[in-house]
């Protein structure tokens, strides 16, 4: 779309699709210890909290999580999907969904059940919390148009290079 084809090549994206692998893996990781440690450590509310993530009304969250975040990443492990632009491309934004519910499950899920069963109830979002997160959804991304006015994600020096690299031949 912007025509960088010269300056961010398939090398770049393959190896940024090996950087989403790696880290894909620790966070895979921290979920597997998450769980074993809820089980291992034998303290019942633990082992309620995670029955409770993966069994209790908001499961499908929590399943949704895993698959995005540890199951689909395993495509990363081909160089077919590596090498894939629109793949990266679609999972990048799904990756992004799934630590978006990653906060969502950690936050909503720990707050809907309290230690007293009085306070036991689900969350459900008012005027106030949409408007909040689109705000914020609204801030970041000025804040990220103003960044990329400010520093452009390609020195104008390497364009400038390669611009008269390319133009001798």
């Amino acid at each position: 779309m912007f025509k960088v084809q010269d300056f961010i090549t398939m090398r770049h994206i393959e190896n940024m699709a090996k950087v989403m692998l790696a880290t894909g893996l620790i966070v895979a990781y921290g979920y597997t210890m998450e769980t074993f440690m809820a089980w291992y450590s034998g303290n019942m509310y633990e082992t309620f909290m995670m029955v409770n993530r993966m069994t209790g009304p908001y499961a499908p969250y929590y399943w949704a999580m895993m698959l995005i975040n540890v199951v689909l990443l395993q495509t990363l492990w081909f160089p077919r999907f590596r090498r894939n632009v629109a793949w990266l491309f679609v999972f990048s934004i799904l990756a992004n969904v799934g630590m978006w519910l990653e906060r969502f499950v950690i936050v909503v899920i720990s707050l809907s059940h309290d230690f007293l069963p009085g306070n036991f109830h689900l969350y459900s979002p008012t005027w106030v919390d949409w408007t909040l997160f689109l705000g914020t959804l609204g801030f970041f991304l000025f804040g990220l148009a103003v960044l990329i006015r400010l520093f452009p994600p390609i020195a104008v020096a390497e364009m400038l290079h390669l611009y008269h690299k390319l133009r001798k031949h």
